[in-house]
């Protein structure tokens, strides 16, 4: 009876929608079922990124990992990154292998640091008396600078990104006055990249040592003076205490562009929309550290000076001049020895007059108005 019952319910329904006009296909059991499309999960990833900072690195290792966790969040938790502050799982000075070897998936630091490996990525990091932030992030951006720099890390199965720029950067401390060129000679000075490069022109004696070495290396004498960052890091970081003399301007790191570095072969396995994830969080942590630099360089140089009494001084005109000359010398004597240098150099070299052209009658000439 209740299969009869059954039956007769289907052709009522049946019949009821072919009165209204709505279309039931087909009229059987089939029909009634209903059923739910099966959805495959998206597929995770759990990422390891090492960088050449110390924990807990105001703006550097900070804005690494907001990096981390914006990109978790704009993923929704399918990309996630944990983050190794420099010596945690390699020495800070190995991220650029640890990147290139795959040991893990990501790094940052900055270009200069490699230049050992790739002499002509110092141009996407900082340049002596070249381009500031606003000159690097045209160049890089939208001037082929990222294009070229690729090319550079291609043999190391290395992806770079923009991820951070310091803005001017102090001349350093010092342990006595500089007031000629003179007093540049048998310097011991810890300087990074090309900036060492001229110094070592001028007769000094340039040093890389990571951070956390720094402070210790002034106090007990074995460097005469250091260039760190700004006034925000120097200050924290006590410099005040280990030299009597602070100088500006960062010469040699007029604008230091700091890198996200990724294994090629780990950013393939990424879908579409998570490389472009990353892209973009790239992009805004890049703006975020700049930002954050110029913020806080105020405030801290105030205190240097009115609480802590410290020197702050111009380096003579002489000094400037000559660093500049020399400059010149060690970009070229760079260019001769490789071709991957000298065509970076000279496509950097080309975009730095045609800024220099625009800025003159832009960002210049309104500071020159302001004072005025």
């Amino acid at each position: 009876m209740t299969k009869i019952l059954s039956i007769i319910g289907l052709i009522l329904l049946c019949a009821l929608t072919f009165i209204l006009g709505y279309k039931f296909q087909p009229c059987d059991n089939q029909a009634l079922e209903t059923t739910t499309p099966i959805v495959s999960p998206a597929k995770t990833f759990q990422w390891k990124m090492v960088t050449t900072w110390p924990p807990n690195f105001p703006i550097f290792q900070e804005g690494v990992l907001q990096f981390a966790k914006n990109i978790e969040t704009m993923s929704d938790g399918r990309l996630k990154i944990q983050v190794f502050a420099g010596g945690e799982l390699v020495p800070p000075l190995q991220t650029f292998d640890a990147v290139s070897q795959g040991t893990v998936q990501m790094g940052h630091g900055a270009a200069y640091y490699w230049a050992g490996k790739v002499p002509a990525a110092q141009f996407m990091s900082a340049v002596p008396f070249g381009m500031t932030a606003k000159g690097m992030n045209a160049w890089l951006y939208n001037g082929g600078g990222i294009e070229l720099w690729q090319e550079l890390y291609k043999p190391f199965n290395v992806k770079p990104f923009p991820a951070g720029n310091s803005g001017v950067q102090m001349g350093g401390w010092f342990n006595k006055k500089i007031e000629t060129v003179d007093d540049l000679k048998g310097l011991k000075m810890r300087i990074p990249g090309l900036g060492g490069k001229v110094l070592a022109k001028a007769g000094g004696t340039a040093e890389l040592l990571a951070g956390a070495e720094i402070y210790t290396a002034l106090e007990r004498g074995r460097i005469d003076a250091t260039e760190w960052v700004g006034p925000f890091h120097d200050k924290r970081l006590g410099l005040y205490r280990a030299a009597s003399f602070y100088y500006y301007p960062g010469w040699h790191e007029p604008g230091t562009t700091l890198e996200l570095i990724v294994n090629n072969k780990a950013w393939a396995e990424l879908p579409e929309d998570l490389q472009k994830i990353v892209t973009v969080a790239a992009r805004a942590i890049n703006q975020w550290m700049f930002s954050q630099f110029e913020a806080l360089n105020i405030q801290a140089l105030q205190e240097l000076k009115e609480e802590q009494h410290v020197d702050v001084l111009q380096f003579p005109p002489e000094v400037i001049k000559e660093l500049k000359r020399l400059t010149v010398e060690t970009l070229d004597e760079e260019a001769a020895k490789s071709e991957s240098f000298k065509k970076v150099y000279e496509a950097y070299k080309k975009f730095q007059a045609d800024y220099a052209s625009w800025n003159t009658i832009s960002d210049d000439a309104y500071n020159k108005a302001l004072q005025q």
